[in-house]
This record gives structure tokens, sequence and C-alpha cells, in this order.
């Protein structure tokens, strides 16, 4: 199968944009917050099927922004500058670089929150210039495996989606490979899943989605890409008066 040029990248953060320092909190992250979406689900089902009858909470027909509260108290426990915490993954400027010579749009989401996390990334490691859209959990209320996260940052990017357009979303976890499949029954354009590393190699076999969508490093993803945008190469920008 032959892999399709993407128009418009999105990028997954922890654990793909950034990864962390120390994989085991990483992982406790990711358990987190995968409770808190089960937890959150469970919660809207008891609700919806309370719909049926009189007894809905008044709170819950109020609420519109979830109250994030495994959320906030992991950022709590958290106390270490996050350049204590993550790294850039290998790779990942050069791959911005060749992206951005080539004018693709670029979005960056997470299932974190961007207040005293996300939004610090983005200062610290300077990422904030490569993504102009950025969707955290606070911006959102339902979180990855939903598709809201890149739906969100699609509508953010203003653009005028084509159906030869094909988005890439590049993640590491099961839930980003879910997400980007149900986008794709959404969106008028191709969703692409691309993974990046193991969890998310697995989803994508039992998807059965193209391995040439897998990778283990920005490194390879940029040797990939790289031919596909020469055959296409940038115009070159017009020459100022008098040189």
């Amino acid at each position: 199968m032959a892999i399709k040029k993407p128009t418009i990248i999105i990028f997954d953060m922890d654990g793909t944009a950034v990864r962390h320092i120390n994989p085991r909190l990483l992982h406790v992250l990711e358990i987190l917050d995968n409770l808190s979406y089960k937890t959150s689900k469970f919660f809207s089902w008891v609700f919806l099927q309370g719909a049926k009858g009189p007894m809905i909470p008044i709170w819950h027909k109020k609420r519109k922004q979830p109250r994030l509260l495994v959320h906030r108290a992991i950022h709590k426990i958290r106390r270490k500058p996050v350049e204590q915490i993550v790294e850039p993954c290998p790779g990942l400027f050069s791959l911005l670089e060749l992206l951005e010579q080539y004018k693709i749009p670029l979005a960056l989401v997470s299932n974190g929150l961007g207040k005293g996390y996300g939004h610090e990334i983005l200062e610290t490691f300077d990422l904030k210039k490569h993504f102009p859209v950025t969707v955290f959990r606070e911006d959102i209320v339902l979180s990855k495996p939903n598709p809201e996260p890149i739906l969100s940052a699609v509508k953010n990017l203003n653009l005028e989606l084509k159906p030869d357009d094909t988005i890439w979303y590049i993640g590491d976890r099961r839930k980003d490979i879910i997400a980007a499949l149900a986008a794709n029954k959404v969106l008028p354009c191709r969703v692409q899943p691309v993974a990046f590393g193991l969890h998310a190699a697995v989803a994508m076999v039992e998807k059965n989605i193209s391995p040439d969508y897998i990778y283990m490093s920005f490194h390879e993803m940029y040797d990939v890409l790289k031919p596909l945008f020469d055959k296409d190469p940038p115009p070159l920008k017009c020459l100022e008066k008098g040189a």
C-alpha cells in the first residue's frame, strides 16, 4: 500500500512530541487518564439512563466543562519543572522544519492539562512557534479516545478541508488510533492514524491498518516523508527587486 502524503499533521503530546525522562511516570499518568475516561464514561451512561425518568441531577444539566479532578490532582502532585520530567523526542525538530518548509499545517493535542503543564512544555522547549493550534484537556469536554480533540484542532486550524486532503494524526497509544479512526468517520477527508512506538503499533495491527504507518522514531518518519515531499517541491521565493 502506497503511503498517502499528508496535507495536515496533528501530533499527540505526551509520548509523541515529548517523551518522559522517567517512562514509569508516563505509564502511571496513562493509567490515571484511562481511569478518568472510563469513570466519566460510566457516569455519563448512568445520567443518560436517568434521562428517561425524572431523577437527573440539576448540576449535571448545567455543567458544560469537566471538573478534571484527576488531572488537577496529578499536576498538584508533580512539583518538578517540566524540563526535569520530559524532553522533546529525538528528531522532532528536524521533522517540524521539514513540514514547515512544505507549509504543512500543524497542531498539537493532549489529554493533559494545558495550564501548569502543556503550556509550560511549549514555552520551555520553544514549541509554541511550531504549533499555532493546541488543544488541551480544559479546552474540550471529551478526551481521547473520543475524536473531539482532533476535531477541535482541525476546526481551530480554520482550513477548508477538501476530499483529497489527508490528515495524519500521530500518537503513541491505542486511544490515539481509536480517536483518529473515529474522526475519519466525521470529517470530509481522510484521517490517517499514524503509530509512534509499540503501544500504538499493536492497535494498528488489531485494526488491520497498513504497517507503512507505523514508526519507531521521527528520524524514520523524516526519511519516509522527505522523498514524498521532494516530488512536489515548494514554490521558489520571489527575488527581491534589485537582487
